[in-house]
């Protein structure tokens, strides 16, 4: 209840405004009716105030109400998630200790299978008179025995699978690098010889008491030769072909000059030394420029014309790096390599052969002069690995590698001296008959084809295919040859009766 004479005064205004009684009537009946209109007034505004508070009341109970019903529901449902809980708990719980019980069982089967797998290990060994080590050697032993014939016939068809896939595209890319990297060859030794025109020009040429001969052995740092059973020639020896080939022009200008004496030797032997080299620079840039290849370092360009005069097996090296540059941009055509990698690759593979007075392989200076240089990785890479003295690591390498291969397995590429065409045919042959029922060997075709007889009553006709691809793996790893080696394994069984 709202006590009376606290109220609104907006309310009071709006209420009195609300009558329908003219505020000049109020005034005309004076006071008395005056204060019976606020009477009436008081009364409607409390009954109002009253009627209002109700209304509040009614609705704060139904609010209240409602929360209750709410809590009430809420506590309901957090019982009901409380008792689902506190069953899935339980049966976690039960199921733990399922667990654990199942995993003793486990463990305690696993002992007795494991004490009873001991048991009839040891009853097998007592029964077969065996090991079990000694067993299974035996059992891989029947096994491999029982496989043999499968991995003959595996090894078969993987060989023809891949030969009829590989063998046509191999011999195109090949032929067309061959046809365009063909290069004509010039077979040289490590002597160099001039020729006289008379016996007299001889005595000249050693002086008096031998002066001009040592003068001019001095100044080019070769060893001359004069053979009596050979009147008109003059021998030129040295280990290193630059210098024998300076002082081969220098004597045949000496020779012709018909001036010779120590101060002209010298004379004619610093020309001959700059005319080679301008002779050696020159030769580099026209290789490079023949294979299109540009903005090289000048003194890889000398170095590189350094391989005019230098010969291996007969075969002289600098026209051996062009033929194997070529052989090489074109398979890397072919392939979709990188052209320009390849052929400088292959065009400076063996220039650490310039270097003739240095310890190490070729291709250990040939690595150290182009990271010198400053070459590209990739390119030091081909020269390092062209000979597989490490493991490939780009086609670029592969490629250089087999370009090198083929220019120097083609036919009349290099010359091999009789003592070591023998000493080679010898070890293929070794190798070969050092497997186990091997009867014989013969190395035929220049070495390059090996043919083994077996014995038929120690190796099957799988065993045969099994035999050839040891015996190919054992010469790669042992043996260094040109071109590809066959090896062709021979399995005949003869049956031979007497009629008499």
């Amino acid at each position: 209840m709202v006590p009376i004479g606290i109220f609104d005064n907006q309310k009071i205004k709006r209420t009195s405004r609300s009558t329908s009684r003219p505020k000049s009537v109020v005034v005309s009946v004076g006071k008395q009716d005056f204060r019976h209109s606020m009477g009436v007034d008081a009364r409607e505004i409390i009954q109002d105030a009253r009627d209002e508070a109700f209304r509040i009341k009614k609705a704060a109970e139904e609010e209240v109400r409602k929360i209750r019903q709410e809590s009430l529901e809420l506590e309901r449902r957090i019982a009901q998630r409380e008792d689902l809980l506190d069953a899935k708990i339980s049966q976690i719980e039960k199921r733990e200790k399922e667990l654990i019980a199942l995993q003793e069982l486990q463990s305690k089967k696993e002992q007795e299978l494991s004490q009873l797998r001991q048991d009839l290990i040891g009853k097998l060994e007592k029964v077969a008179s065996l090991t079990a080590e000694e067993a299974k050697k035996l059992i891989i032993s029947n096994l491999e025995q029982e496989l043999k014939d499968e991995i003959a016939k595996r090894i078969k068809e993987a060989e023809e699978k891949i030969k009829s896939q590989a063998n046509e595209a191999a011999r195109e890319i090949l032929a067309n690098a061959m046809i365009s990297g063909a290069t004509d060859w010039v077979a040289e030794y490590t002597v160099s010889t001039v020729r006289l025109e008379s016996e007299e020009i001889k005595g000249r040429i050693i002086g008096k008491e031998g002066r001009n001969i040592r003068a001019f052995e001095l100044a080019t740092g070769v060893d001359v030769e004069l053979d009596s059973e050979v009147p008109n020639e003059v021998r030129l020896s040295s280990f290193d072909p630059v210098r024998r080939e300076i002082a081969r022009v220098a004597l045949d200008w000496l020779i012709k000059d018909t001036r010779i004496q120590p101060a002209r030797i010298e004379q004619l032997v610093e020309k001959a030394k700059k005319l080679i080299a301008s002779d050696m620079s020159e030769a580099g840039r026209r290789a490079a420029s023949e294979l299109g290849l540009y903005n090289l370092p000048t003194e890889a360009l000398d170095g590189l014309g350094r391989l005019k005069f230098r010969y291996s097996y007969g075969q002289n090296q600098l026209i051996a790096a062009v033929e194997t540059a070529k052989i090489a941009k074109k398979i890397a055509e072919e392939l979709g390599a990188n052209v320009t990698v390849c052929a400088t690759g292959g065009l400076f593979h063996d220039i650490g052969k310039i270097e003739m007075e240095k310890e190490g392989t070729h291709v250990q200076l040939g690595v150290e002069l182009t990271k010198k240089w400053g070459f590209a990785k990739e390119i030091i890479n081909c020269i390092a690995q062209h000979h597989e003295d490490e493991p490939f690591t780009s086609i670029e390498s592969i490629v250089v590698h087999i370009a090198d291969a083929v220019s120097g397995a083609r036919p009349g590429a290099r010359h091999e001296p009789v003592e070591e065409y023998i000493k080679r045919l010898s070890n293929i042959e070794k190798i070969a008959t050092s497997f186990a029922g091997v009867e014989k060997a013969y190395a035929i075709q220049a070495g390059r084809e090996v043919r083994v007889i077996v014995e038929p009553t120690l190796v099957d006709d799988a065993g045969i295919v099994t035999l050839s691809h040891e015996i190919r793996e054992k010469l790669e790893k042992e043996l260094t040859f040109p071109g590809q080696l066959t090896v062709t394994v021979i399995r005949e069984t003869r049956a031979v009766d007497i009629a008499k």
